[in-house]
């Protein structure tokens, strides 16, 4: 079997599983339908991580190939193709085993749900549609997968549809990415306009074709195209990888069901922006300005959601805005062109972020779907598989010295310190103090979830126990690369040349410093711990311990002492408010305005309607003519003789 075959069958085997499982799931039965779906995405799995093992140790060469053509228009061709490099087999890799992880504890999860067939159905179809997107080798299969996670989201959102309020966050996931989806689209449509492509490495061969252009977006007033074309793309990462202010869908994602919202958050959609940006980095690498942009943009989102974590008590939210903090980490890191350390910021985050959300659904399970936090503590003695895992996965989400997320966290933090691109100051304070606050809402979750008093009613605490294996299986399996991935890989990965030509290196000379420090992941851990991003998060932990644990009445005095803060970040700084009450208002009020003025009064009333009554007052005229009498005729026929020979008499 060639290559080709081989990449055919990774991104072919879930769609298989999930077109069966979603057709005939019915007449399968349960059993078969989750086996077959789990088989497909295990199949995937297993030839990725083969075909990273080939081009990261075996040095194999990139592949770059047409699957097939779909349409030539105008001599630009649209094709269906494949760029396999170490940067779209390591994303491969880790969407296929995080997917196998989320298929596996799917069994226990939804076990009596009547949508099991579909729910297998749709999450191999998410899985499908994350592959197609970076497995592209050009724009127009980019933008389909881009498209298919963004509906298969849509779905799983709304798995529940019975239930309003995950009918209204689906509705809001769908809406919000197509403001992004927009600017990606113009995005593209300027790369196409100036290379007359959408193939990658022919757009890369002609980026000079770009850089010479200007364009008016304002009268007399040039502004460079590549800066238009990289912002547009960028916008589109806003909406996918839920950065400010397009941030506002990812929260309320939480009304799907948990497996799926460890898939959206931690291998999947919201990573499609961060490696769009990195496989376009010599685009972006050619705007300075786009890239403050990124950098600011960021910075902003890790420090301001991560706030919000902090007075939300539902136990998955407080995970999710984990995810929207997270993922500003990672744009921070390609905004100063450190995109090697935001791909490496991405892996590790899928592994413990997936973790995360696997743990809080256990903890869902065995609390009869309550997710209040207020209503737990003390779950530490019933659920220690549960416990032990969601603790490494909050010590690596923290920056743990020695975990995963230490040595990926740390680095983004170092490059943005060490770059002088404009915004760089401001976003260094962001992410150092965004570490204090990922730390106490990391460990407030661990602390009410697990320890401290017991609050649940005394029905639920008679019937707390461990869930079944398929659930803590999957996750002791992520709390090993949750550990150990990061001593692994920080060296080729990042320190070393592993991507080569998949990621433009021009911009990365903010790593070089850190590069050049750099003796091995002992030192990096050793150094690490006189840095002042680990005093942050010790901070952090010793902060949460003390108020919800030593003195948890300062949390709510605190609370009544600075009401409208807490109010403001109980509120989402308004963003919610502000687009119902201002951005949907006022397009309903714009939409109604052109309803009334423009469709009901011109062109029903003047055109459509005013036509229809003109013709009508015109035939009431011309009607009286048509009398019936003879002698009205041929009156007539004499005044137009006479009529007639006048004009040809003065003629003459």
């Amino acid at each position: 079997m060639g290559m080709e075959q081989v990449y055919l069958a990774i991104v072919l085997a879930p769609l298989a599983a999930a077109v069966v499982s979603g057709f005939l799931g019915r007449w399968i039965g349960r059993a078969v339908s989750h086996s077959l779906c789990i088989a497909g995405v295990a199949v995937s799995f297993a030839l990725s991580a083969w075909v990273l093992k080939l081009l990261a140790v075996d040095g194999m060469d990139p592949y770059n190939g047409s699957v097939y053509t779909w349409a030539v228009s105008d001599g630009m061709r649209m094709e269906i193709g494949f760029l396999i490099d170490r940067l779209s087999a390591l994303m491969m890799t880790v969407v296929t085993f995080v997917s196998l992880m989320v298929h596996v504890y799917t069994i226990g999860y939804m076990h009596d749900d009547p949508g099991y067939q579909r729910f297998f159905a749709y999450i191999s179809l998410f899985t499908f549609s994350m592959l197609m997107l970076v497995m592209s080798n050009n724009f127009l299969q980019l933008f389909f997968g881009w498209e298919a996670v963004g509906l298969v989201s849509y779905l799983l959102i709304g798995f529940w549809y019975k239930r309003p309020t995950a009918i209204f966050a689906n509705l809001k996931a769908f809406i919000v990415n197509r403001i992004g989806d927009f600017g990606f689209i113009l995005g593209i449509a300027g790369v196409v306009y100036y290379t007359g492509t959408l193939d990658y490495a022919e757009v890369f061969a002609r980026v000079d074709m770009i850089l010479g252009n200007d364009m008016f977006l304002t009268p007399g007033e040039p502004t460079k195209a590549m800066t238009v074309i990289c912002i547009g793309l960028f916008i589109g990462a806003m909406g996918k990888s839920a950065q400010v202010p397009l941030h506002v869908w990812l929260p309320d994602s939480m009304e799907g069901p948990t497996p799926i919202s460890a898939l959206i958050h931690a291998a999947t959609m919201v990573t499609a922006g961060i490696f769009m940006v990195a496989r376009l980095s010599p685009l972006f690498d050619t705007s300075d300005a786009t890239l403050s942009f990124i950098l600011i943009i960021g910075a902003t989102t890790a420090l301001f959601m991560g706030l919000l974590g902090l007075v939300n008590n539902d136990i998955k939210r407080v995970i999710a805005y984990s995810t929207l903090s997270q993922l500003g980490y990672m744009t921070a890191a390609l905004g100063v062109g450190a995109y090697s350390a935001g791909i490496f910021h991405l892996m590790t985050h899928a592994f413990f972020k997936a973790l995360l959300f696997l743990a809080a659904g256990s903890v869902i399970i065995a609390m009869h779907h309550r997710q209040d936090m207020r209503e737990m503590g003390g779950l530490r003695r019933y659920m220690p598989v549960t416990y032990w895992t969601c603790l490494v996965g909050s010590l690596a989400l923290i920056g743990f010295p020695g975990m995963s997320g230490f040595f990926s966290k740390d680095l983004i933090i170092e490059a943005v310190r060490h770059d002088g691109i404009e915004g760089a100051t401001y976003a260094y304070w962001c992410l150092l103090l965004g570490v204090f606050v990922t730390a106490l809402y990391s460990f407030r979750l661990v602390f009410m979830t697990f320890h401290g008093k017991e609050r649940m009613d005394e029905h639920t605490r008679e019937h707390l126990h461990e869930t079944p294996w398929v659930v803590t299986l999957p996750l002791v399996l992520l709390a090993v690369p949750s550990i150990f991935v990061g001593w692994l890989t920080v060296d080729p990965v990042v320190m070393g040349n592993f991507f080569g030509d998949a990621i433009s290196r021009q911009a990365e000379w903010s790593l070089a410093e850190v590069v050049a420090d750099f003796h091995g992941a002992a030192g990096f851990v050793l150094h690490g711990l006189m840095a002042p991003a680990t005093w942050m998060a010790a901070a952090g932990v010793a902060t949460a311990w003390f108020l919800y644990l030593k003195r948890p009445d300062i949390p709510e005095a605190l609370q009544a002492r600075f009401f409208r803060l807490y109010r403001l970040l109980d509120n989402k700084y308004y963003f919610d408010w502000f687009n119902e009450h201002v951005v949907a208002a006022g397009a309903r009020a714009f939409g109604t305005g052109l309803w009334r003025r423009g469709d009901e009064r011109i062109i029903d009333g003047w055109l459509v309607n005013g036509s229809a009554r003109a013709v009508g007052a015109l035939a009431a005229m011309i009607r009286h003519v048509q009398s019936g009498y003879l002698y009205h005729y041929a009156f007539a026929m004499v005044i137009g003789l006479s009529v007639l020979l006048a004009w040809l008499l003065l003629r003459g």
